[in-house]
């Protein structure tokens, strides 16, 4: 599921990234991958900021706010088969 384009507040660090592989494992979306030895981010948008990638990065390589944006409200509507909405005011809020 392709996220809002331009938004994901995900950040990679290559200098820090010692190439463990845990952000790859642990990505939902499978965006984090590895090359020569390091990580990257294969496609940004993709990204629903869940922040499992920073949260099982040993070094901090990898950054990302996550719960923002609208990912939850994509979240909820693949749990429940409706369309994802961003609006506030049906008590759906981010």
């Amino acid at each position: 599921m392709r996220y809002i384009p331009n938004v994901a507040t995900l950040k990679l660090d290559a200098q820090k990234c010692v190439g463990c592989g845990m952000c790859v494992i642990v990505c939902p979306h499978r965006i984090m991958k590895m090359k020569d030895g390091k990580a990257y981010i294969s496609d940004r948008d993709l990204c629903m900021e869940c922040g499992a990638c920073a949260l099982n990065c040993p070094t901090d390589a990898v950054t990302v706010d996550s719960g923002v944006g609208c990912a939850s409200a994509f979240i909820i509507g693949a749990l429940t088969g409706t369309e994802p909405s961003c609006d506030c005011t049906k008590g759906a809020c981010c």
